[in-house]
């Protein structure tokens, strides 16, 4: 029996014992931290030594009060250059010709030869294709065929009347002639006169044919309304072509295009709200859009006095005061308008 009673107080727990182990413990965990605490304190408060090779590092409290101490100046600005612009606007538009005309026939026919290409330059006059002739050829020979027949015809009635002429002078100074011969060579007198006159009269008739004839033979040659140069060939050898567009794909309406050089000058469309700052005469600077960096001196000749009620424009004419070969027309340009 006490053998069972000392194994079951040895089995018993002692919270007297457990209570006072556990308080121990926490005061060493205080106690430790409390040390690690005043460890830290005193390395941070400790000042701190760069290593060799670098530079020291400033803290933020030491750089703000420099920053508001000593502000940072603003950079000096660069200069601004103001260029003198002498512009009062600027718009764009195409290089035009006053004189281009595409070259027709006033005849329908066959074209025979054409003798330009395109980029020749021509003078006024200068044939540029001939047309086949040989029926108007045919037609002014027989022209000229009648009004030879119609000057003999005169020629012969001519001299009947110069012998009616004598015979009457003849019968009316002698003094055997009857009343009857006298008149009779009276009447052939002003028959003869009277066919005299229709024949000449017949004669002109004939030559205006004559002259008819040999327009109508020219106009199978075209030639250049003015000086130029060739920008557009229309038609070749074998193809016919007609004043006007006569049907089908083989009926051409123009032989060539001639274009004026001479007369090249710039059309820009002006907004209608800046069309008061533009007037005849104002100088302007053009600038091709092929050649960017060439100014060229160009003024106002006119302002078209009419607006464009759809894109609310006024289409203004300026002529260019400097002749080049690199002025094309339709080439792209934009232009500025001085003050001065």
């Amino acid at each position: 029996m006490n053998d069972k009673s000392e194994l079951l107080q040895q089995l018993t727990i002692d919270r007297s014992e457990t209570s006072t182990t556990r308080s121990i413990k926490v005061w060493h965990l205080l106690l430790f931290g409390a040390l690690c605490a005043g460890l830290a304190y005193v390395a941070g408060s400790r000042p701190q030594v760069p290593a060799a090779g670098t530079e020291p590092v400033a803290t933020r409290e030491e750089i703000a009060p420099a920053a508001r101490a000593e502000p940072a100046p603003n950079p000096t600005p660069a200069p601004t250059v103001v260029p003198e612009d002498n512009t009062i606007l600027s718009s764009s538009g195409y290089i035009t010709a006053r004189r281009m005309a595409t070259v027709s026939a006033e005849i329908i026919g066959l074209i025979a030869s054409v003798t330009v290409e395109e980029g020749m330059t021509v003078t006024q006059g200068q044939i540029l294709a001939e047309l086949d002739s040989s029926l108007a050829q045919v037609d002014l020979d027989l022209a000229r065929a009648r009004v030879s027949v119609l000057e003999a015809t005169r020629d012969g009635i001519a001299a009947n009347l110069e012998e009616a002429r004598r015979t009457y002078r003849r019968v009316s100074t002698n003094e055997f002639s009857s009343d009857a011969d006298k008149t009779g060579a009276l009447s052939t007198r002003q028959n003869l006169s009277a066919s005299l006159k229709a024949a000449r009269a017949n004669i002109r008739v004939a030559t205006l044919e004559v002259q008819r004839q040999q327009e109508r033979l020219a106009d199978h040659t075209i030639r250049a309304p003015f000086g130029g140069v060739v920008t557009v060939k229309n038609a070749q050898p074998g193809e016919i072509v007609a004043p006007t567009s006569a049907g089908g794909g083989f009926t051409r309406t123009g032989i060539c295009t001639i274009v004026d050089m001479q007369s090249l000058e710039i059309e820009v469309d002006v907004n209608e709200a800046f069309i008061g700052r533009v007037f005849a005469g104002q100088a302007v600077e053009a600038r091709l859009d092929a050649y960017p960096d060439w100014v060229i001196p160009a003024s106002v000749i006119a302002i078209i006095p009419t607006a464009d009620r759809a894109k609310a424009t006024v289409q203004v004419r300026i002529g260019i005061e400097a002749e080049d070969p690199r002025i094309l027309p339709d080439m792209g340009v934009k232009v500025q308008f001085l003050k001065s």
